[in-house]
């Protein structure tokens, strides 16, 4: 069958499950476009920039495991991709991005909208194509769709020039994709799985760290069954949210420098450490060198080039966490850690998260309020900022797929495409935004693309005025400096989102909250923006400086609890019971004190 290139595009899409692309045209892609139009099966989501449509696409990914397509023309259409490309790739999400250029004549001409996309993003891609033969197209989308969502997933991007999409030639579907180079290793080694279920059998303070890729690989199951069978503690990361129910009794919470305090406490004196899917992110660990003084570590990643990249692994294995976890139950028998299970209870009751109540409105209770009035259920999708960080930590996830932000690039300007991207491929779910007064204005054009599909997303904007997180590290690091981080000139949020046909709500006292959540769930036919008036100068704790250690945590205790000095200084213990040794230093400065 002899057709065009831009028809075999659209064939090669069908045949790999595609349902919605998200895109925005121009002269490039106009051939494209027009088998859009003759493809009624696949839904076009005209966005208002191209930056709006790459993070859609992450949303609809993360949101059902399925790879997110989106669609630029060449020269700015396609430059205009390289950020929600560069954040896919840092935080593994299966995407395929599909852009225009210039016809093959004129390639390296500076021919007019012409951009190298393909050098440009040959560091944030695991592999682009620029197409230069027309044969060769189905080829090329079947191998990218195979490398997008096999191993560790992740974007890459096929770059076609307009007269490619013109071409004709005969077409026959690709049914079997065969990469010699590209061979993913899912089947962990059994020698190292043996060796792991004898460190869980032999531990006696073990942590359980999972991160973002336990997610991917669909281990929710295997996870909970490890932790229950063995009685381990269970962190996760950012990334990680929803890979074990926060509700749980074994659940931490997150770690890092955000994290809980007792997920920061056990990580600090566990003796096992099982990392699943997780790669040891700065956030994370702070000063590596002091981040596992006295633990074992297990190290399962389907990625080999994370195992070993920051802190080496007693035992590595390099597999589908799956895969893995399912060989490791086979072996590992119930393991019962009343003493530690206890210890980091007692965390929990000395450190528990928490924020004022003194008539002002906190972002903390708005979170909470979303998991009050959903039970849970609904998606959160995050901008970058405090609101993540009090997302992160107050909003409790039940499930995977549950709790998506930008992690590993920290892209403002995320949130809310990746919400309406998420509201499409999970259209019976609530979905809520969670967003702040800068991130917000990053993308907020793509207000108008969930008025005109009637999402009923829930755009809650944590309304500071200021640029919180870079103000908070102003304060704390910089001598209360808050240089460029005012934005109490922003614009009236309420009228904003009425001009692009949203309903909108106001609200800024803590008695309001409930109400106002109500009213946003009550609307079903639009989306509806909340700006709520939060505390202007809150801070995020528990907070861990960059680079710093576990005895740098600044915590914030309720004020009906009894203040405690720094439990790593002065009230710690080993786990074995003795006192925790004294630094050289510190002994000095304590002696000399004594004999004062």
């Amino acid at each position: 069958m002899k057709i065009t290139g831009s028809r075999a595009l659209l064939e090669c899409l069908k045949r790999e499950g595609v349902d919605t692309i998200f895109g925005y045209p121009g002269g490039a892609v106009i051939p494209i476009y027009d088998m859009i139009y003759q493809f009624p099966d696949i839904q076009h989501i005209l966005v208002r920039h191209e930056q709006g449509a790459g993070h859609m696409a992450e949303g609809y990914a993360l949101a059902t495991g399925k790879v997110g397509v989106c669609l630029a023309t060449s020269g700015p259409g396609a430059t205009n991709l390289v950020t929600p490309i560069a954040d896919a790739m840092m935080d593994s999400v299966p995407l395929v991005a599909i852009t225009g250029q210039v016809k093959t004549s004129a390639i390296g001409t500076d021919a007019f909208q012409e951009a190298d996309i393909t050098g440009i993003t040959m560091p944030i891609t695991k592999h682009n194509w620029l197409v230069k033969d027309v044969t060769k197209l189905p080829e090329i989308i079947a191998e990218a769709f195979h490398i997008a969502r096999s191993g560790r997933p992740g974007p890459v991007l096929i770059d076609i020039p307009v007269d490619i999409s013109r071409a004709e030639f005969e077409y026959t579907p690709v049914e079997e994709v065969n990469i010699p180079t590209f061979k993913p290793t899912t089947k962990g080694h059994s020698r190292q799985i043996q060796r792991a279920a004898e460190l869980i059998a032999e531990a006696k303070r073990p942590v359980l760290y999972v991160g973002g890729g336990a997610i991917y690989s669909g281990a929710y199951g295997e996870i909970k069954d490890l932790a229950e069978r063995t009685n381990t503690p269970v962190t996760t990361t950012l990334k990680g949210l929803g890979a074990f129910p926060e509700t749980h009794p074994l659940s931490l919470g997150m770690l890092g420098m955000h994290g809980t305090a007792y997920a920061n406490y056990a990580i600090s004196e566990c003796d096992l450490l099982i990392a699943v899917g997780a790669r040891f992110d700065d956030r994370v660990t702070g000063k590596v060198d002091e981040w596992v003084p006295t633990a074992k570590i297990i190290h399962i990643d389907v990625d080999p080039a994370e195992i070993g990249k920051v802190l080496p692994a007693d035992v590595p294995i390099v597999g589908d966490v799956k895969a893995v976890m399912i060989e490791l139950l086979k072996l590992v028998e119930p393991a019962f850690h009343p003493e530690w299970n206890a210890r980091v209870a007692q965390w929990k009751s000395d450190f528990p998260l928490h924020y004022p109540m003194d008539g002002i409105l906190h972002g903390q209770q708005v979170i909470e309020q979303i998991g009050a009035i959903t039970n849970h259920e609904a998606i959160v999708v995050t901008d970058v900022g405090q609101h993540q960080m009090w997302a992160a930590q107050f909003y409790k996830c039940l499930r995977p797929r549950q709790f998506i932000t930008s992690g590993g690039l920290g892209t403002m300007g995320f949130g809310l495409p990746a919400a309406i991207g998420a509201q499409f491929g999970a259209p019976d779910k609530p979905v809520f935004c969670v967003s702040g007064d800068g991130s917000i204005q990053m993308c907020i054009q793509e207000l108008m693309v969930a008025t005109i599909y009637k999402l009923p997303i829930k755009i809650c904007i944590l309304n500071n005025q200021y640029l919180g997180m870079v103000r908070q590290w102003q304060e704390l690091f910089w001598e209360s400096h808050y240089s460029n981080v005012d934005l109490e000139a922003s614009p009236d949020f309420v009228k904003l989102a009425e001009a692009y046909g949203a309903h909108a709500i106001r609200c800024s006292s803590p008695s309001g909250v409930e109400a106002a959540l109500a009213e946003a769930m009550a609307i079903t036919d639009r989306p509806t923006v909340l700006d709520f008036r939060i505390a202007k100068e809150e801070n995020v704790y528990p907070m861990i400086k960059s680079g710093g250690t576990i005895r740098d945590m600044v915590v914030q205790r309720p004020p009906n609890m009894t203040p405690l000095d720094s439990y790593m200084e002065s009230e710690a213990y080993m786990p074995d019971g003795e006192a925790r040794p004294a630094k050289e230093e510190e002994k000095t400065e304590r002696e000399t004190v004594t004999a004062g």
